[in-house]
């Protein structure tokens, strides 16, 4: 998605972060908002929306995946053993991931795991040779994907304390340490909404806010 006002917001840049080494400049963050909801009118949408509607604001550079829109097989068919060539818009997605700065994902936790979709996704576009590399006789990779940051916001019908504490947050472990962390993304933030199948409008709406807040401070 191409978002056509693009202008400049002075911002506090981490030393190092700038090509030119200083503390203080012009700069456009570049952040890649993935909705791995099938649902056009979803819950998740609406969040969607909202942390772009706050990342506009900042004048963030924007690019947008929403999964339902893609064409795609979501099955790897041959698992490692032989390559499944790429589909267009996954190569596109892929273009977009090195291009940004900031991933941020939204998503629903079903049987405490990310959607069948957004598995398939995953499982296509993160491949060895684009997110990661296996070294030849050892037990290590290197990775591919350093020097960005990420954000997880999901959602869920039990409240996240009862999703942590029984269960230990497999989705959230799934995504940050094995997904995002192992491809090289170290700093990962997680927003746990819910529960979401009791809530009243006045508590969806406040996440709404919140996650708004959250794309206008582009974290």
């Amino acid at each position: 998605m191409a978002i056509k006002e693009r202008y400049f917001v002075k911002i506090r840049v981490v030393k190092g972060f700038c090509p030119l080494n200083c503390t203080t400049c012009y700069y456009m963050k570049k952040i890649l908002i993935i909705n791995g909801h099938p649902d056009a009118e979803s819950y998740n949408a609406a969040l969607t929306e909202a942390y772009l509607k706050g990342a506009q604001k900042s004048g963030a550079e924007i690019a947008l995946i929403n999964m339902r829109d893609l064409r795609f097989n979501p099955n790897l068919q041959f698992g490692y053993r032989k390559r499944t060539e790429l589909e267009p818009d996954l190569l596109q997605a892929q273009k977009q991931i090195k291009w940004a700065d900031h991933l941020v994902w939204v998503y629903p936790v079903w049987w405490g795991s990310v959607p069948a979709l957004m598995k398939g996704f995953l499982d296509r576009v993160f491949l060895p040779g684009f997110a990661f590399k296996k070294r030849e006789g050892s037990v290590w990779w290197d990775k591919y994907l350093t020097g960005k940051t990420a954000r997880i916001i999901s959602t869920m019908d039990q409240p996240n304390w009862y999703y942590r504490l029984i269960y230990g947050s497999p989705s959230h472990k799934a995504m940050k340490r094995l997904t995002m962390q192992f491809v090289g993304v170290k700093s990962v933030k997680i927003t746990a909404i819910g529960p979401i199948r009791l809530s009243k409008d006045e508590f969806r709406q406040k996440w709404l806010e919140k996650i708004e807040r959250l794309g206008e401070s582009n974290k």
